[in-house]
């Protein structure tokens, strides 16, 4: 059976974070949408990303949530074709308002870049070489 995946992300303002996934090229499901909520599309008819402002976030979830500010709730990672891609990814998040989150990673065989948004949630980019994923754990060691 396959999945849809909707990852629910509390935000301070929900049209300057659709301006921001915009310029990343992100596209949004208007259906899904209100004053406090947006529904991004990361991968159409498998993965979205519901960004919520505090007070409807607050209104699902039964815990406190933490500030991502301050604290890390959850890593978000997304994939790019190729290297270049990976840059030019978070080249446009940081020119967008995002901050470098930490340095590039290269390990042969897999290369990403990271940043926060607008709110400080953590992403990840990465590319991953698909002829190392194939050959598997062995060749990522050879490769690391």
């Amino acid at each position: 059976m396959s999945r849809l995946v909707f990852l629910n992300l509390p935000v301070t303002d929900v049209k300057a974070s659709k301006a921001f996934f915009s310029k990343l090229g992100f596209t949004f499901n208007e259906k899904f949408e209100d004053d406090t909520t947006t529904c991004m599309v990361i991968n159409e008819g498998a993965s979205y990303a519901m960004l919520m402002e505090h007070e409807k976030f607050a209104s699902f979830a039964v815990k406190p949530f933490a500030d991502p500010a301050t604290s890390t709730q959850s890593l978000i990672s997304v994939s790019a074709e190729d290297r270049a891609g990976v840059d030019s990814f978070a080249d446009a998040a940081l020119a967008a308002g995002g901050k470098p989150a930490k340095e590039p990673q290269d390990y042969g065989f897999m290369y990403g870049r990271s940043f926060f948004d607008l709110d400080g949630h953590h992403w990840e980019v990465m590319w991953m070489d698909q002829a190392a994923v194939e050959a598997g754990p062995a060749e990522y060691a050879e490769q690391g």
